[in-house]
């Protein structure tokens, strides 16, 4: 319906889907993957739609926001103050041109009250991406009133790299906050054997390039290909075998 929506307004528009798999409710998942994205993605309009609980829009609710970015012109549509923020995070900018409180559509008289994806966001991109000012949308709103997510950072000291679960995949590969750069600066090398540490348990891994370095059923650390370093069992799920969920502290260290 969303699809319909958009080619009703804007019939030229062509429609890219990048996921439906953000797990529910998981704004932050669904801002890591739309900013993994945005570097292979043409400059145009972005819709993003990650609900964390109906709530009234207002003073005391979130807004629906549409900003555009500083470089290549790009315009973002989602809901709340927490996804516009995530968009702009996503986008790799310190700030955005400008940003809308995208307010004058609700007044539709077909919206409802549980599907503004179809009846407020898709109508508002369809008129962007058919050249209409972002102005044009909605009320102005300060680039500062949107809120930050507080994603947390992987931290290096005393031998020991602390990172935590950004997220899982569908395979059970766990994405941590933590870089490439910084397993070199543990003094990791490819090929080393590295300990993980989660809730007390100690599971050994291969720092490796590819899964198909290790054998079936073997943890793996490798970088991926967001450039961030992820936890994987070769045929199996890291989640599974570790036990970790989204926010949980590893320890990695040499062996």
């Amino acid at each position: 319906m969303c699809h319909g929506v958009i080619v009703r307004r804007c019939p030229d528009a062509r429609v890219i889907d990048l996921t439906h798999v953000v797990p529910r409710h998981d704004v932050r998942s669904g801002a890591i993957l739309l900013r993994a994205a945005l570097p292979y993605l043409p400059p145009r309009v972005h819709l993003a739609v990650v609900d964390p609980g109906v709530s009234a829009a207002g003073p005391s609710g979130r807004r629906a926001v549409a900003l555009r970015t500083v470089r290549a012109g790009q315009a973002a549509r989602g809901p709340g103050q927490r996804a516009a923020d995530a968009r702009r995070r996503a986008a790799g900018r310190r700030g955005s041109k400008r940003s809308t409180s995208a307010s004058r559509r609700s007044a539709c008289s077909r919206c409802r009250a549980t599907f503004h994806g179809r009846d407020i966001f898709a109508p508002v991109a369809a008129a962007l991406a058919a050249g209409e000012p972002l102005a044009s949308v909605g009320e102005p709103l300060p680039v500062d009133a949107l809120r930050r997510m507080g994603i947390p950072s992987a931290a290096l000291g005393d031998g020991v790299l602390t990172a935590h679960v950004l997220r899982s995949d569908t395979f059970g590969n766990l994405i941590l906050n933590a870089s490439n750069e910084q397993l070199v600066e543990l003094g990791a090398t490819l090929g080393d054997t590295l300990t993980v540490r989660h809730e007390g348990a100690r599971h050994t891994a291969s720092y490796v390039a590819t899964f198909a370095d290790v054998t079936p059923g073997e943890l793996l650390i490798y970088e991926d290909a967001q450039r961030m370093v992820s936890l994987a069992v070769n045929r199996g799920s890291a989640a599974q075998l570790l036990g970790a969920d989204q926010d949980d502290e590893l320890l990695i260290l040499p062996a």
